[in-house]
């Protein structure tokens, strides 16, 4: 069996092209829109023009206040339209790849099966670096918070020793 030709595109690196409002890691303005104007065009899609001419929307909150980030800046929305627009492609482009996966391993379960072996043991020495790499960074974090947490608490009771030392100072200096 060999693979669809739509299945080998995907697998082919493409130019990268400068990056701007992205939906689902997908360029909106280079791929999304002139895609759903594309399928509008054939009649395969229904999506609102509004929707294609003004893809960003500023969002309000319940009220019907404009919404900002934590950042301070205004949210931007993709319009509802394209969102489940793109939901849709989403859904159905996960559902081809499951199916072209399914039929591999109908196909060729035996070479599938030596695929997913040769995988496993290619990642278990990576698996067990990040694993030793993991547990020497958790026991070096905790060191240094015991350590921080032991220098803050020396300093706190030397901040209160030089306060009670202070007070008992001026209690001599007053006459009695």
């Amino acid at each position: 069996m060999e693979s669809p030709s739509y299945i080998k595109s995907l697998l082919i690196p493409s130019v990268k092209q400068p990056r701007g409002r992205r939906v689902w890691s997908i360029d909106l303005e280079q791929v999304w829109l002139p895609f759903f104007t594309a399928t509008n065009t054939m009649g395969d899609t229904a999506i609102p023009s509004d929707a294609l001419g003004c893809p960003l929307r500023l969002g309000y909150d319940k009220a019907g206040a404009v919404r900002f980030s934590q950042a301070g800046r205004p949210v931007i929305r993709v319009a509802k339209e394209i969102g489940d627009s793109v939901r849709l492609v989403r859904d159905n482009f996960t559902a081809n790849l499951l199916n072209y996966a399914g039929s591999v391993i109908k196909d060729n379960g035996e070479g599938y099966k030596a695929q997913v072996e040769l995988a496993k043991r290619a990642g278990e020495p990576i698996i067990q670096h990040d694993r030793v790499q993991l547990h020497l960074a958790l026991e070096a974090k905790a060191k240094a918070e015991a350590i921080a947490k032991a220098e803050a608490e020396a300093k706190l009771e030397a901040e209160a020793e030089a306060v009670k030392s202070k007070g008992r100072k001026v209690r001599e200096l007053v006459p009695a």
